[in-house]
């Protein structure tokens, strides 16, 4: 992109970009309702709330994701500058041994600079089924096949600016047999009790966002499962 034509985007983001000044501020969030939880954009009162889009261009594509930048008109008429993060999607697996330990992967991550501990997971290809990218990755991940793999959650990484859903999954029956990772990746295996996990991620050792959610929604359904404590007579 030309200098000229990078100054001209910037402009027009400062032109657009709400900055936080509140002098020409006068609205208010909808006063709270007591009611059962309803879906986003299930309820009558969201659609006030939507944003209705006016421009879209790809401001840069990479090999994984792009970035889109969206010139928006906002409830109150007033216009402003959106970036979104475009993003194919992807899948994360927590795969339960047969004795109850959880497999996780030991990865080095450039953006935060470290090794992380997270449930195996990828991007989805194109076209591709996310059951079928589930049981992909596990096994390129780890080396371990699962028997079965059902279906728990999905979730918006981050709403605020990427489009990107990861489709978490439950693995059982698992054998292992070879692992294939990518020819970029570099990792090492775990596997620790389903109650440690959970240990972790609730004093905050576990930081990913994928793994927190998978790890409490295995303990979740875990417990759920399980038969009721016997009762004292």
């Amino acid at each position: 992109m030309a200098q000229k034509d990078t100054d001209e985007l910037m402009d027009t983001v400062e032109a657009f970009t709400y900055d936080g000044d509140r002098v020409n501020h006068d609205h208010k969030s909808g006063e709270p309702e007591r009611r059962g939880f309803v879906r986003g954009n299930d309820y009558p009162r969201d659609a006030a709330l939507a944003e209705r889009p006016l421009t879209e261009e790809t401001a840069w594509t990479g090999r994984i994701f792009s970035v889109s930048r969206l010139h928006v008109q906002m409830p109150d008429g007033r216009e402003a500058v959106r970036d979104v993060v475009r993003h194919p999607g992807a899948v994360a697996i927590v795969a339960l041994t047969d004795d109850g330990h959880i497999c996780l992967v030991r990865q080095y991550r450039t953006a935060l600079d470290r090794v992380t501990v997270e449930i195996p997971a990828g991007k989805l290809e194109p076209g591709e089924d996310p059951l079928a990218a589930a049981h992909r990755e596990l096994e390129e991940e780890t080396g371990f096949t699962a028997d079965k793999m059902a279906y728990l959650t999905s979730i918006a990484s981050s709403d605020g600016f990427t489009d990107e859903v990861i489709h978490l999954y439950m693995a059982t029956g698992l054998t292992f047999t070879s692992s294939n990772p990518d020819d970029d990746e570099f990792i090492n295996v775990d596997l620790v009790e389903l109650t440690e996990l959970v240990d972790a991620v609730l004093d905050g050792r576990v930081e990913d966002a994928k793994t927190v959610v998978g790890a409490l929604a295995c303990d979740a359904v875990a417990r759920r499962l399980a038969p009721n404590a016997p009762t004292e007579d």
